[in-house]
């Protein structure tokens, strides 16, 4: 059904199941931060998973379940507790066991280099994102693990959600900046992680031999509300300013004239030097990383002749799902969704890998995908037909898109384990393999199977032969 090739794999990131997190020399990083401030709510990052200590058993599970293909995240604070500076010795040991263990056990490791979890120290020295420090520091962590991993890792995400990471007002609330200061500061953070791409993917290109590189998208596929044209606009405007700006940018090695044109009529376009236009030119792309979950539906809020995207309205500045009050995101009643209100739309996965594939032509792979809902252990055992349905649904919507010409390498289900979710703790539930720990009883974490660890491995055996 899938190429003999096809990548079958799972994710995770390292703050949401390593734990350790101020073992063997680990520095504090913005996600411990974060957690740290939830602690009374929820399980942080001290613990969570604990791969850490279990990654062995971890990586048996993964052989036994048939992984080609591993993607998880190396912890920049792990390798330079500092952000920048000295290495940590203990952490490059740490990556090196984990690397070693994958590769004897024939599953290839796909690493990405952030995700989500910015050494603290570069927020307390530099201001994080918001200093080019934070970008040399970056280059310099990227440099480290192209040379001690490269040798066994060929697949490198440089940054994981870029476009979805820079929405989110958790990695700026640091700053303790509001409204359009903060919106401001944000396109700064981006241009920088911009410009962090473009000089590591590089660097990996040179470094890493036969290294393939790309960047990692939150997709975001929109409809309109009605086919009243400027509902139509709407939906193309949500595409532009939450992923698809940023592809172009990575791809084209320059920002789009839409995302400048739009910079500059919101006021927030921060006069980008020509020596950083320069640097995005180095930008190197084979593949794109398609982080999936759900769609949109947009909805247009008011006319203005002044501006292309309509009259502003104060007060819809939730920025993941109101655009800047320009339009507003609605529920489509055409669509379940999860507990958690995510719409469940397969048939958007295969819009999206057409729209990204005939626009970029770029090799395409699902790096994140899957159920997060609260899964029940009854009698040592985990019944989750739901996140089967919902897996099996999204393959064969990929199965259609690979029909359609699209080239799609691999799919990665999100996740591995139950893990860390940010603000639901271990009540949100993604995992193949169930962790057996609570928010506030972290018990025995014996790790185990779920129905859907036990399907997927015939999903994975059969080359996908059994969804149908």
């Amino acid at each position: 059904m899938f190429s003999k090739d096809f990548y079958w794999g799972a994710s995770s990131s390292a703050f949401q199941i390593e734990g350790g997190w101020d073992e063997d020399g680990k520095g504090l990083t913005v996600a411990d931060y974060n957690s740290f401030k939830r602690s009374h709510l929820q399980a942080d990052t001290k613990v969570a998973s604990d791969f850490y200590h279990h990654y062995k058993e971890d990586i048996a599970m993964m052989k036994e379940l048939g992984l080609k293909m591993y993607r998880f995240s190396i912890s920049w604070a792990r390798i330079m507790p500092n952000g920048d500076g000295k290495v940590n010795q203990k952490g490059i040991d740490f990556y090196n066991d984990v690397i070693d263990e994958l590769v004897k056990n024939n599953i290839e490791p796909f690493v990405t280099l952030y995700h989500f979890d910015l050494p603290f120290a570069l927020v307390e020295k530099y201001n994080g994102w918001a200093s080019k420090k934070t970008v040399a520091a970056f280059v310099e962590y990227s440099k480290v693990c192209f040379e001690h991993f490269g040798d066994r890792v060929k697949k490198w995400q440089i940054c994981n959600e870029q476009n979805l990471m820079i929405r989110v007002n958790e990695r700026i609330n640091i700053y303790n900046l509001q409204g359009e200061d903060a919106e401001k500061l944000r396109v700064i953070m981006d241009h920088h992680m911009f410009l962090a791409y473009a000089k590591s993917s590089k660097l990996c290109k040179e470094l890493v031999q036969d290294g393939l590189v790309g960047p990692s998208i939150s997709a975001t596929v929109t409809y309109p509300l009605t086919n009243k044209p400027e509902d139509v606009m709407s939906a193309i405007w949500n595409n532009r300013l939450k992923t698809d700006y940023c592809i172009d940018t990575h791809v084209n090695g320059e920002y789009p004239k839409y995302y400048i044109k739009y910079l500059h009529e919101s006021g927030r376009y921060p006069d980008f030097s020509e020596d950083d236009l320069e640097v995005l030119k180095l930008s190197a792309v084979d593949f794109i990383s398609v982080n999936y979950y759900r769609t949109l539906t947009s909805r247009f809020l008011a006319s203005d002749d002044s501006n292309p995207l309509g009259k502003k309205v104060e007060g819809m500045n939730i920025v993941d799902y109101n655009m800047y009050g320009y339009w507003e995101i609605v529920k489509n009643d055409n669509l379940m969704e999860t507990e958690y209100g995510a719409q469940i739309d397969p048939t958007g996965l295969r819009i999206a890998l057409n729209n990204y594939w005939n626009t970029y032509k770029k090799p395409l792979i699902i790096t994140e995908n899957g159920l997060g809902t609260a899964d029940v252990l009854e009698e040592g055992q985990v019944h989750d037909g739901y996140r089967i349905e919902y897996i099996k649904a999204h393959l064969l919507a990929i199965h259609a898109a690979v029909n359609d010409g699209v080239d799609v390498f691999g799919y990665n289900c999100w996740s591995i384990m139950d893990l860390l979710s940010s603000h639901q703790g271990f009540k949100k539930r993604y995992g193949l393999i169930f962790i057996d720990r609570t928010d506030f009883d972290v018990k025995d974490l014996k790790r185990i199977p779920k129905d859907s660890y036990y399907w997927y491995q015939q999903v994975i055996a059969s080359n996908g032969a059994s969804i149908e």
